[in-house]
């Protein structure tokens, strides 16, 4: 079984999926890490030398190949892999989908840390970022909502909402 987490960034998709693996012993994938593993790159410099369609279309190959696997995964996967090409579907039909929803404010706080690190947003200040992330968010909402699960983040500890997707999935 292939356990998908899906979300916007800083919604807490790396952090659960490495408890939940953990928790139910299945390997751990984080989608972003295993790009960069092959490119040998980091993302923002993917984005910067190389440009984001050719992200998105490395990225689309790597998840076919991780969901054509037989091995009990949690995948964790990046905040716009849904939003491109048929990936949704895709997702859905090969894997357990998990939406992790988190509100503005919670985002905000989450991800105005860690600017350096997502090539998204790092040009963008921090009075704007809020409605940078409603914007995005409200694009995004489209695709993460088709998710077989939603499960909010906000004011939660990670290992609560590590039991919750146990409960939710059966396991």
């Amino acid at each position: 079984m292939i356990i998908s987490l899906i979300g916007y960034m800083g919604s807490g998709k790396s952090h659960i999926s490495k408890i939940l693996s953990d928790k139910i012993n299945f390997k751990l994938l984080d989608l972003d890490k295993e790009i960069s593993k092959r490119l040998k790159m980091t993302i923002p410099e993917i984005f910067e030398k190389k440009g984001e369609i050719f992200f998105r279309k490395t990225e689309r190959e790597i998840l076919e190949e991780i969901l054509a696997s037989d091995e009990n995964i949690v995948l964790s996967l990046g905040g716009g892999t849904p939003v491109y090409y048929n990936n949704m579907e895709i997702i859905n039909l090969n894997s357990k989908t998990v939406f992790l929803k988190a509100n503005i404010n919670t985002l905000v706080t989450r991800i105005s840390k860690q600017k350096e690190k997502r090539p998204l947003i790092t040009n963008i200040s921090d009075e704007d970022l809020p409605e940078f992330i409603a914007k995005h968010l409200f694009e995004r909402n489209a695709y993460y909502s088709k998710s077989q699960f939603t499960l909010s983040t906000d004011n939660k500890d990670p290992e609560d909402i590590v039991l919750e997707i146990k409960e939710k999935l059966y396991l």
